[in-house]
């Protein structure tokens, strides 16, 4: 079942027919009941005194969606004065309804509707209520209220027509329509100030001058419109016209002409007179329009015909054909007064031409639009513009005569400006092969390589790798991933730095252990450590001891009174030797002596032998044994670990282990190896120890990148293969027995898709004979009957293969070149033309730089016309210049670089692996370009000339010397004699480098450089060893006893500290300290018997550093045997003296010295070595002594001795490979070169060489000659046949050669077109011809163009308002004839976008007063005066007057409008403020004098503005009321007591003393002089 519904809203009536179930019919039905109007009724009673008003429907209200709503209004009844009453007031017949029913609408049919919303339009101004434009009266300062609107419909959402808007509003509230804005403040118009007014418009009588301005900016905003461009005053001439010249000009003017048109039917007779339609909407009054019916209505046909046939061409045609036409012009003779009289008064022998052929209309024809292209932005980027694409279309068909320009060619639209939709751009990033071997030649200099063994070299090095960029893999496109690592090219990854190419590295050296002297013996240990009782120290059980325990008490005897006395025993010595040989063995002894000899019945000393007693010391054997181990042997096979390797290799890719041997045997000390039993077993080395295998590597390349591009375009038949590339790049290098790397890194071949060019030529049909305007034309026009004159000849043209078969002429017009011309002048000769014969050959040629000549001569009658004997009009003689074939060459600018060759592509990849370094010097080429001239000094190509351009010759790049220094020298001697010092040897500059060699060091003033090592020499290497005291000996007389006082001796000797003290060989005392010397005599006491005997005294007890400075420090002796005598006394025992720091005790401190320059391996030039420092002993009074002292006192060493330090390597600067030579800056002229670059992968660092400052070199490019199309300037107005009148101005295209610089000499000559190519395809692409206006005399007429403006931006305080600026131009009415002025066009002016504007501000500008006047204007900020664009309300004043008139002599209205004085005249004013006369300033300097006779009406002069500033500020004793004010009274005042209190000071000073006698001089009265008028 069907239904059919019509459905009415504000848009129209629609029908449309559904089934049912439909539900979209059920929505029809929605619009149909949302059509219904819903704005409020008024329903007026009979009586017209009280309505019923009801309200708007309110929403559609029901249990369920559909037709059973219900929809209500309010109604209520009110009086025609509009106040609410009572129901009953108004007639309940005519009550409207207050409810109906209605479909309501459920939330889920709003899917079927929504807003359709245009964007905002163009902010309009706010239009006033009155509807009337009102002047501003305030300066808008930011901008002004506006408002814009936007379109709002309710459409549906399926087929998006449009329903009615309350359907819309059901779901959601109508989007507002408008909305306000703001506006720019009002931009009033702004014009430039006037020209120089013009010169008189007649030369005698009565004429008018006219001056113009332009405007440079057109009224926007709302702002005031331009004022007249142009202002017209008379002027007369001081010589009268004469007589007998008439009051009129007469001025013969044409129109312009028709458009062409093609001839009737050929010779057709003409009911009445003939004329010809000049065409529609002329408005020329003599214009003659009346033609037969018939020929009108056969015109119209063959318009419509030809017509129709256009609309049929073929779009691609095969040939070209043109037709020949004709068009005609008016011509009247115009009257300086603008009106139209006899043509007669304007023509005289001659008639005006008023027809022409010409080329009928033929449009320019376009093939179909190509398909679009791909988009230019394929994938998602972080750049968010869009995309763009291209169409493009041919020229099927050339415009001819005046027909339709050829169309844009080229189509460009935004393509995939949703971003989010398309994938994620690919990314690219840097990629590295492995580094290199470490390699220490690199950075030796060239004096080192010659001396170095290379193959022992270690230490530091450097090692280099290869960047490439690779695409990153995207998770989402799985296609990527098998690109990941595919080379492509390094610009992609350009925006990112590249990884460093080269790093510093280490090779190992086998370091010598250095090892210190000896310590001393251990005490002897037991081999068993293990053993409680092999361990040293400690207290054990008494039972663990065999022996018998030392007593603790011995017997001793006490001396008596005359008993001998015997001292203790001294220490024992040092042993003779340090270890028990067969032959020798270590003694020492001490010794004893008498202190007291006996008395007589005492005990009797001991004999001499027992005051000395010795013993074996050092008995143990010289011999020494210990383990000595061999190097570790090569990495072998450890049979143990395969099985546990084959189980393991599933698991890991770990190298595989293996063990390592070397033999460990026992020796003697300086003997061969002994028995193993020898050494301790505990101590000895290991003999194996795992290791592992080298790994092997195999060769990793990447793939292969993608092929390069194959050239887009076809190639001429004759042209060589084009090629394509792509290569690969070694990651990692084999190693170990690895994978060995292919052989192929880089592949070439023919591109397979380039197409061959195809070749079409053009086929030029013969002329066609030479058309003329038709007969019926030119007679109806002139009355002429001769078929001669001007016309036009034209010929066919079509496009043929190679092989002749035709074809389309698209193909022409893209591979054919140039196409020939179908139309050009012919002429047919008339009866009173000119005859001449035709042109004679061209001479011969003399050679080059001569001139060939052809000749013709005048036919018949025309020897005899004077017109004809014209050579300027017809020549008889025209000379050619010879083509000439000789050129010359002649260098051109300066030679480039010495260029040095570049290595194969092959060897470039491999480069980095073979760590070649790249040759900066020695033989190259450089290239000097070569201009081509011809003998008329045309540029010519320089193939012509030699074979590749240049001028090319062998140079040569010295090479880089490094810096030379001498060998190291001896080591010095030790800088100190005791303790820590340096040794110092040094290396002298021998030669400095040049052309970048390697740097010297820091060398010092002397150009000497140092290393330095630490010495020392102990300070107790040697000690002054002494005997025992012999026996004391007293000279006793007269057999006395011997006692009493003596003298007793010993030997010193200086021996090295260590020794024993019997081997040979003693040193020079002068190496032992002579301070230290020990007596080598002394006092001695040898007791009486019966006297006191004292033992020794004992050593010194400690003097404490920390105690106080009043503490001492004692020793002591034993009483040995006691006098006799009771009463004799005995020597003091105990002996104290004061603690003196540096007298009688010391203290010592550690001290290190400087640190060791940084040590490295023999063998190593750089990388990780030690330095050192040595550790002193000090005692406090700046003595260096051994280090044992500082030991004794317990003191710690906790300063660094050793540590690890870093020589940096000199590594040289690393450059990347030169770039391929880039394409030429220019392909023609002078100015073109080529240009490589290379970065530096790696900066010099220390001594290495350093990196040249040539990156980039420029090669010249071949100097070709650069052609080009030169278009002239604009010709004139040119009207033909007429003095003014409708004309036409041209240009022409030229071709000219030029050197590439317009700036320098030669200038453009021109040459043959045929070098610059298409000149018609050139010329459709100008505008070649320009329609113009020749006024005549007396015509109002407009100017021409003025030029355009500066470009001017809309700006709001200094900034920009818009990205884009304005600029204007305008044309001004020129009024030659007063009478005329009714017929004047109006001034127009025009605007166009610009960019690169700037902001301008306007402000008004005054000139100095001159007679209370002054110039006002307005002032660009620019500094260009103009008309406009400051508000009009700040306009300054430009008068001033002063009431009443300033007429007192010297006085002059000053700007605030009150009459003053001029500078150097006071103002005395009277009781009313007004001024009353100038008085003359006391003290100022001034000329003139006042005289009121000759000056009260003399004309004042101008003051100046600075006058007028100081007469502001010139000090009025006397107010405006005439009162005198009260500053005056203060400073009287102030004076008077001023002169008081000198005069006080004065009398005090002077009064004469009572002792003086003479007397003061007289003083000079003080006075006050007034030069003043006469009348004061």
């Amino acid at each position: 079942m069907g239904w059919t519904m019509t459905l009415k809203d504000d848009f129209g009536v629609s029908a449309w027919t559904r089934h049912t179930g439909n539900f979209l019919s059920l929505f029809l039905l929605i619009s149909s009941l949302f059509s219904i109007p819903a704005h409020s009724d008024i329903v007026l009673s009979k009586a017209h005194h009280f309505s019923w008003k009801a309200g708007s429907w309110g929403q559609c209200v029901g249990e369920v969606c559909g037709s059973g709503g219900v929809q209500t209004r309010a109604i209520w009844c009110v009086h025609m004065e509009g106040w609410t009453t009572h129901n009953s007031h108004c007639q309940h017949v005519e009550k409207p309804e207050s409810k109906r029913q209605c479909f309501k609408v459920c939330d889920w049919h709003q899917d079927l509707f929504e807003w359709e919303i245009s964007d905002w339009g163009a902010c309009v101004l706010v239009p006033f209520f009155s509807n009337e434009l009102k002047m501003r009266t305030t300066e808008c300062i930011t901008a002004q209220h506006g408002i814009q609107r936007r379109n709002i419909h309710c459409v549906r959402t399926s087929n998006r027509s449009t329903v009615s808007i309350r359907i819309c509003e059901f779901f959601s509230q109508k989007p507002p329509v408008e909305q306000a804005c703001l506006i720019p403040c009002p931009q009033d118009c702004v014009v430039s100030d006037f020209t120089t007014w013009s010169s008189c418009s007649k030369t005698c009588g009565a004429g008018l001058q006219h001056r113009t301005r332009h405007v440079l900016a057109a009224p926007m905003y709302g702002g005031a419109n331009c004022p007249n461009l142009t202002e017209t005053r008379t002027c007369t001439n001081s010589v009268d016209c004469p007589v007998a010249e008439g009051e009129y000009q007469y001025s013969l003017k044409v129109g312009a002409w028709s458009k062409c048109r093609l001839p009737h039917n050929k010779d057709a007779v003409l009911n009445g007179r003939t004329t010809v339609d000049f065409g529609v909407g002329s408005n020329e009054n003599n214009s003659i329009t009346t033609q037969t019916l018939d020929s009108h209505h056969q015109l119209r046909h063959h318009q419509y015909h030809h017509n129709h046939q256009a609309q049929a061409h073929i779009r691609y045609p095969m040939s070209w054909e043109l037709e020949v036409g004709y068009q005609t012009r008016h011509v009247r003779c115009a009257r300086s007064d603008g009106k139209n009289v006899m043509l007669s008064l304007c023509t005289k022998d001659t008639s005006p031409l008023t027809f022409q052929a010409c080329v009928m209309p033929k449009d320019c024809q376009t093939s179909d639009w190509s398909s679009w292209s791909f988009c230019s932005k394929t994938c998602r980027s972080t750049d968010l513009s869009p995309g763009y694409r291209v169409r493009t279309r041919i020229m099927t068909q050339i415009p001819h005569g005046e027909g339709k320009q050829c169309p844009a060619l080229e189509e460009k639209e935004a393509c995939n400006i949703i971003g989010d939709l398309l994938p994620k751009c690919p990314r690219y990033t840097w990629r590295t092969t492995d580094w290199g071997e470490c390699r220490i030649r690199p950075l030796l200099g060239q004096q080192d390589r010659r001396r170095a063994n290379i193959s022992l070299l270690c230490g530091g090095g450097v090692q280099t790798r290869k960047t490439y960029c690779v695409q990153v893999p995207d998770d989402s496109a799985a296609h990527y991933k098998k690109e990941v690592s595919r080379p492509v090219n390094a610009w992609l990854c350009d925006g990112d730095d590249p990884p460093l190419a080269a790093q510093t590295c280490s090779v190992p050296c086998q370091h010598q252990c250095l090892l210190s002297q000896w310590s001393p013996w251990s005490a002897c240990l037991h081999e068993n450590c293990k053993e409680p009782q092999g361990k040293k120290g400690g207290d054990v059980p008494d039972g663990h001891c065999v022996e018998e325990p030392p007593p603790t008490e011995e017997a001793c005897d006490v001396a008596c009174s005359t008993d001998c006395v015997v001292g203790s025993w001294s220490s024992w010595s040092s042993c003779s030797h340090s270890c028990a040989t067969k032959t020798a063995e270590g003694k020492q002894s001490r010794s004893r002596t008498v202190l007291a000899i006996p008395g007589k019945d005492g005990k009797a000393c001991p004999p001499a032998p027992a005051l000395q007693e010795w013993r074996v010391c050092n008995d143990h054997p010289c011999s020494v044994f210990y383990w000595e181990a061999s190097e570790w042997g090569p990495c072998t096979e450890d049979a143990s670990s395969k099985t546990n390797e084959t189980s393991s290799r599933n698991e890991t890719s770990a190298c595989p282990v293996g063990v390592q041997s070397r033999n460990v045997s026992c020796m003697r000390m300086n003997a061969a190896p002994v028995l193993s039993k020898r050494c301790l077993e505990s101590s000895r080395p290991e003999t194996t120890r795992p290791c592992l295998f080298p790994c092997k590597k195999d060769c990793v390349v990447t793939p292969f990148s993608e092929w390069t591009a194959c050239p887009a375009s076809c190639l001429p038949d004759n042209s060589t293969a084009a090629m394509q590339s792509r290569y690969r790049i070694i990651i990692q290098t084999p190693a170990n027995g690895g994978q060995e790397c292919p052989d192929t890194l880089y592949e070439g071949r023919e591109c397979d898709s380039v197409r061959v060019c195809p070749v079409f030529r053009w086929r030029m049909n013969k002329w066609h004979s030479c058309t003329l305007v038709p007969d019926s034309v030119r007679r109806g026009l002139s009355g002429s009957g001769e078929a001669c004159g001007n016309g036009l000849e034209t010929r066919g043209i079509s496009c043929v293969w190679e092989d002749g078969e035709p074809a389309n002429m698209t193909e022409c017009l893209k591979w054919a070149g140039p196409f020939p011309s179908q139309i050009r002048e012919c002429r047919v000769a008339c009866k009173d033309d000119c005859t001449l014969t035709a042109w004679s050959k061209f001479s011969d040629c003399t050679g080059c730089g001569g001139s060939r000549t052809r000749r013709r001569s005048l036919v018949g009658r025309s020897k005899k016309k004077e017109r004809c004997l014209n050579a300027e009009m017809y020549p008889l003689e025209e000379n050619q210049t010879c083509p000439c074939n000789e050129f010359l060459s002649q260098p051109f600018g300066n030679w480039s670089a010495c260029i040095l060759p570049n290595p194969p592509v092959f060897e470039s990849l491999h480069g980095w692996m073979r760590h070649r370094e790249v040759k900066e010097c020695g033989q190259g080429l450089r290239y000097r370009a070569v201009a081509c001239v011809d003998q008329r000094g045309h540029l010519v190509n320089p193939v012509l000339c030699t074979d590749s351009g240049y001028i090319v010759e062998v140079c040569h790049i010295a090479c880089p010397l490094d810096c030379k220094l001498s060998d190291w020298s001896s080591w010095s001697a030790c800088s100190s004699s005791c303790g820590s010092g340096l040794k110092i040897r040094s290396k002298w500059l021998r030669e400095k480098a040049f052309n970048g060699g390697r740097p010297c060091p820091k060398l010092d003033l002397k150009n000497q450089v140092y290393e330095a090592v630490p010495c020392n020499r102990e300070c107790g290497q040697y000690e002054w060893r002494t005997e025992p005291w012999s026996i004391c000996t007293i000279n006793t007389v007269d057999d006395l006893p011997a006692c009493g006082e003596g003298v007793q001796s010993r030997k010193i000797r200086c021996v090295m500290r260590g020794t024993a003290s019997r081997e040979d060989g003693s040193p020079d005392d002068s190496m032992c300290d002579p301070e230290e010397m020990p007596p080598r005599a002394q006092v001695c006491y040898l007791a009486c018997p019966n006297d006191c005997v004292v033992s020794a005294w004992g050593a010194w007890s400690n003097c404490c550093p920390q105690c106080d400075a009043g503490s001492a420090r004692n020793r002591s002796r034993q009483i040995l045997r006691l006098p006799a005598v009771e009463n004799a006394a005995c020597p003091d025992l105990v002996q104290s003296e004061p603690c003196l720091l540096n007298s009688t005790y010391f203290t010592y401190q550690y001290r290190v010295s400087d640190w060791s320059t940084c040590q490295l391996s023999e063998n190593a030039i750089c990388g990780q070595g030690s330095r050192s420092r040595l550790l002193d002993c000090v005692q406090s009074d700046g003595k260096t002594v051994a280090l044992q002292k500082c030991q004794q006192f317990g003191l710690i060493n906790k300063l660094q001795l050793l540590e690890s330090c870093v020589v940096d390597c000199p590594v040289s600067c690393i450059l990347s490979d030169w770039s391929p030579w880039a394409d030429c800056s220019h392909t023609c002229g002078t100015q073109g070169h080529s240009v490589r670059t290379r970065r530096i992968l790696q900066e010099a660092q220390e001594e290495g060489r350093p990196c040249p400052s040539q990156l980039s070199q420029t090669k010249p490019c071949s100097i070709r000659p650069c052609y080009m199309w030169l278009l002239n300037d604009w010709s004139l107005c040119a009207v033909e046949g007429a003095k003014c009148g409708e004309g036409v101005r041209r240009r022409n295209l030229s071709c000219v050669v030029h050197w590439g610089n317009w700036h320098e000499s030669p200038p453009p000559q021109p040459v043959d077109r045929e070098l610059c190519g298409d000149v018609l395809r050139q010329q459709l692409q100008q505008e070649m011809e320009q329609p113009c206006f020749v006024p005549c005399p007396g015509d109002c007429h407009l100017t021409q163009w003025s030029t355009w403006s500066s470009c001017q931006l809309t700006c709001l305080e200094g900034r920009s308002f818009e990205s884009t600026g304005r600029q204007a131009r305008s044309r001004a009415v020129i009024i030659q004839a007063m009478e005329n002025q009714g017929s004047c066009p109006h001034q127009v002016f025009e605007t166009q976008p610009c960019k690169g504007g700037k902001c301008h501000s306007y402000q008004w500008k005054t000139g100095g007063w001159t007679n209370n006047e002054r110039p006002v204007w307005c002032q660009r900020s620019d500094g260009v005066n103009v008309t406009g664009g400051c508000f009009p309300q700040k306009r300054p004043t430009t008068l001033r007057h002063c009431h009443p008139p300033c007429t007192k002599p010297f006085s002059h209205c000053t700007p605030s409008g009150v009459c003053g004085c001029e500078k150097g005249y006071t103002e005395v004013m009277t009781s009313h403020g007004f001024l009353d006369y100038c008085t003359r300033t006391p003290g100022v300097d001034n000329s003139k004098k006042a005289d009121v006779k000759t000056n009260s009406g003399r004309l004042k002069p101008r003051p100046s503005q600075s006058n007028d500033l100081f007469s502001e500020w010139t000090l009025r004793p006397v107010g405006p009321d005439g009162r005198v004010k009260l500053w005056v009274y203060a400073v009287a005042i102030v004076g008077f007591i001023v002169v008081l209190f000198i005069a006080t000071l004065s009398f005090l000073i002077c009064k004469p003393s009572k002792t003086s006698k003479a007397s003061p001089p007289p003083q000079k009265p003080l006075t006050l002089a007034y030069d003043g008028d006469v009348d004061m």
